[in-house]
């Protein structure tokens, strides 16, 4: 460590510094210009700061020194997590474009988004998508719900690892999204009503009770192409997605929301004897499915809405790769939200084969 920098000895240089009255800002920078040419965007979640990613974006560069091109996410810092998922949406898709314009030689791009940040993460690559050039429009029509679709761009460049970590991809509305309201009815109630009056314009998106013109909920319109966003097509341009999630304890994004399931889709799972990720409990492979679930899906799993089932239909339109994670034994299980991203190295090291799983399937 030079001068409050961690190098890495092969060029890629991380640092920290305070900016506006106190915020941190952490930026990973790469100085061998020439030779990384894959841009990892890591995104925090709300009230976060560059800082949550310092150990992940470390362990991305230590493993891809050549390789990859990290950069946090500076636009969103503390309270302006709270404007909305669309608004913070903007600035990311905004700032994406930026440190593309200051680097030059790129030619590939991931996201790897903690809790709220999944969500802002797929809006801003339904702002940066580009379909591919096919001059024959029945052509592209056919092969528009191809995944990883060559000539499919975000900002220019190829996409290929779209990662979240605890995301709710499903919300917070739902029974027991919001772990820390015990699943009482009640409190989820009252939840949807003050909601706002806490975390302001990202609540009522969270809650899905946004109303912005009479249009519906935006998450609702997230899981399809809206106009000139084109969410899903983004979303399914990715060569690989994959949702991490916590089994329990995470007291802030349940399970079902992170994971994209339905309740009566929650695997069993057991204790994990692998000796290098001891909290990967559970991974699968989802393949994409088009059909529509309907009625009758929610006969059988009466913790659906309707609302929620639309969001679980569509985000399983593309596949994902699904892993499951359990800090039960962990001293600081009742932090699982934050040890699964290793927000403090200090502190919740033991996510730490989290996010070696996440680097060993990274495709570069």
């Amino acid at each position: 460590m030079e001068n409050g920098k961690v190098v890495n000895g092969r060029g890629g240089v991380c640092s920290s510094e305070t900016v506006n009255g106190g915020e941190d800002v952490f930026s990973c920078d790469k100085s061998d210009a020439s030779s990384a040419d894959h841009l990892v965007i890591m995104v925090h979640g709300i009230l976060g700061s560059t800082t949550d990613w310092k150990f992940g974006a470390e362990q991305f560069i230590r493993r891809f020194p050549d390789k990859v091109f990290v950069h946090c996410s500076e636009h969103n810092i503390g309270k302006l997590t709270l404007d909305g998922v669309d608004v913070m949406g903007e600035r990311l898709s905004e700032e994406v474009l930026e440190v593309i314009k200051r680097k030059p030689g790129l030619k590939k791009i991931s996201f790897v988004s903690h809790s709220v940040g999944g969500l802002v993460a797929r809006y801003a690559i339904g702002r940066l998508y580009r379909p591919p050039r096919i001059e024959n429009t029945e052509d592209l029509s056919a092969n528009a719900c191809a995944e990883g679709l060559k000539g499919c761009t975000i900002a220019g460049l190829e996409p290929v690892n779209f990662v979240t970590v605890a995301t709710p991809h499903l919300g917070s509305r739902g029974n027991k999204q919001v772990p820390f309201l015990f699943g009482v009815t009640a409190l989820e109630k009252a939840a949807f009503h003050v909601i706002h009056l806490i975390f302001k314009r990202t609540g009522r998106h969270l809650f899905l009770c946004d109303n912005d013109e009479g249009r519906p909920p935006l998450l609702k319109r997230m899981v399809e192409d809206d106009g000139e966003l084109q969410f899903l097509s983004a979303l399914r341009s990715f060569k690989r997605r994959v949702a991490y999630s916590n089994v329990g304890y995470d007291h802030v994004v349940g399970w079902r929301t992170s994971s994209i399931r339905r309740n009566n889709e929650l695997p069993k799972w057991e204790d994990s004897f692998n000796e290098k990720y001891p909290h990967i409990v559970y991974e699968e492979h989802c393949k994409a499915c088009e059909g529509e679930q309907g009625e009758s899906v929610l006969k059988e799993d009466d913790s659906l809405d309707k609302l929620e089932e639309n969001l679980v239909t569509g985000l399983s339109r593309v596949s994902w790769y699904k892993v499951d994670v359990s800090f039960h034994r962990s001293r600081r299980r009742f932090a699982a939200h934050t040890v699964i991203q290793v927000k403090d190295q200090k502190i919740d090291a033991e996510g730490a084969d989290v996010i070696q799983h996440m680097v060993d399937n990274f495709i570069v």
